[in-house]
């Protein structure tokens, strides 16, 4: 299964262990945010660590990738340890995933990178607030398009909401309240 026939379907959710031991648990769409899921090859190699620090500066410089607006999570099969030092060198801002098994790479139809010689290839992931994926990106020598890649998914994703809200803030506006008729409290029984 490739990655790209998972476009348009629910996300899988998966739980693995993050940088720092603790069991993580992601189940994209649940916390009603987009979600944006990215597997690199190997932690602390060149282009893995330039796209890692390419999303921290993100998430520290653009509104889009705030945590309380998209969630955002790194996923490679290196062990934990690896990934605690790796996350605490380069004070990455977000849940970095350890994979060893590739449990989480078959689910989302990840294979090799590199003609096979990288054990997961660089592929990120755009999960609307609802949980479906939207689109995919491969490029594992071109680490530097991913973040734009999700920068403009993230407008995208951002126009659409504020589509579907703008109707119905519009329908609330407009809703016309029925005229009650006046009763005078004060005027005297019918006799």
């Amino acid at each position: 299964m490739s990655h790209r026939t998972l476009i348009g379907k629910p996300a899988p959710a998966i739980t693995l262990n993050n940088h720092d031991g603790e069991s993580f648990t992601l189940t994209p769409g649940g916390k009603g945010l987009p979600t944006v899921v990215f597997f690199y090859p190997k932690a602390g190699s060149y282009g893995c660590t330039k796209e890692a620090c390419q999303f921290r500066d993100a998430v520290s410089e653009k509104d889009l990738y705030k945590p309380e607006k998209v969630e955002l999570v790194g996923v490679s099969p290196d062990p934990v340890e690896k990934q605690k030092a790796f996350v605490a060198k380069n004070k990455l801002t977000y849940p970095v995933l350890s994979d060893p098994k590739g449990e989480a790479a078959k689910a989302y139809g990840v294979g090799k990178g590199l003609f096979g010689f990288a054990d997961v290839a660089r592929v990120t992931f755009v999960i609307d607030d609802k949980g479906n994926i939207r689109d995919t990106l491969e490029g594992t020598l071109n680490y530097g398009a991913h973040s734009k890649f999700v920068t403009k998914w993230l407008d995208k994703l951002k126009a659409e909401s504020e589509k579907e809200q703008a109707p119905a803030e519009t329908a609330a506006a407009t809703v016309e309240v029925p005229a009650v008729p006046a009763v005078d409290t004060l005027a005297a029984p019918a006799a």
